[in-house]
């Protein structure tokens, strides 16, 4: 299913989660939410969130996911891997520079 993020504060509703706050069980698709449900975090209406997909899908639009040597079609998560990885990386060898004479 589908997740939607307020646009106001950036609250994800996950409809796999729910809502505690509102006594929204989980399962609930965003669509079946009642009318006057609001956001948890900001109190914005229904209308103030926008659809973003289902969570860990990769992010962009899907005509460019072939483009960028497969690195398009990483999940959000995967990309922050990706980048922390590799910045941690190219420190480890700057630090083993000091060990040169």
């Amino acid at each position: 299913m589908d997740c939607y993020e307020c646009r106001a504060c950036g609250y994800v509703y996950e409809p796999a989660k729910g809502d505690n706050r509102s006594r929204v069980t989980a399962g609930t698709a965003f669509e079946e939410l009642p009318l006057n449900w609001r956001c948890p975090v900001c109190s914005a209406p229904k209308k103030q969130f926008s659809n973003i997909g289902p969570i860990g899908s990769p992010s962009g639009f899907k005509e460019n996911l072939d483009y960028g040597l497969g690195v398009n079609r990483l999940t959000p998560a995967q990309k922050n891997i990706l980048i922390f990885g590799t910045l941690a990386l190219g420190f480890l060898f700057f630090l083993s520079l000091y060990g040169l004479r």
